[in-house]
């Protein structure tokens, strides 16, 4: 995989400002992750995987409009770049090698349990 190679939770991070498209940043994304894979996520792991990327390139910020809400501080947007887009196609394919590489057997067995 080398070049391109992503985590599980960086996967998922990435797919995720994806899906928000345009309105993705910290809490949108870690409240898309926590309804769409029902696994609480903390904020520093968040922010930690979301600085990784886009020192990796795979990710790029853009600071919004400060808010009185946010106490006068901006929303800091993530869009994925043409790397990113680039790492989670590289991903994407080779996961769907490796389940195409599964034995059908494997997947269609039914599982005994033992008293």
């Amino acid at each position: 995989m080398g070049k391109y190679q992503i985590g599980e939770f960086e996967e998922i991070v990435m797919l995720t400002v994806a899906i928000l498209h345009g309105n993705a940043y910290g809490i949108s994304i870690k409240q898309q992750i926590e309804e769409t894979q029902g696994r609480k996520v903390s904020v520093g792991a968040l922010q930690s995987c979301l600085q990784r990327l886009e020192k990796k390139g795979y990710l790029k910020s853009r600071e919004g409009e400060a808010t009185t809400i946010r106490g006068g501080r901006p929303k800091k947007y993530v869009e994925i770049t043409a790397a990113g887009k680039q790492a989670l196609a590289t991903t994407r394919e080779i996961r769907n090698r490796l389940w195409e590489a599964i034995p059908r057997v494997v997947l269609d067995m039914k599982f005994t349990v033992y008293s």
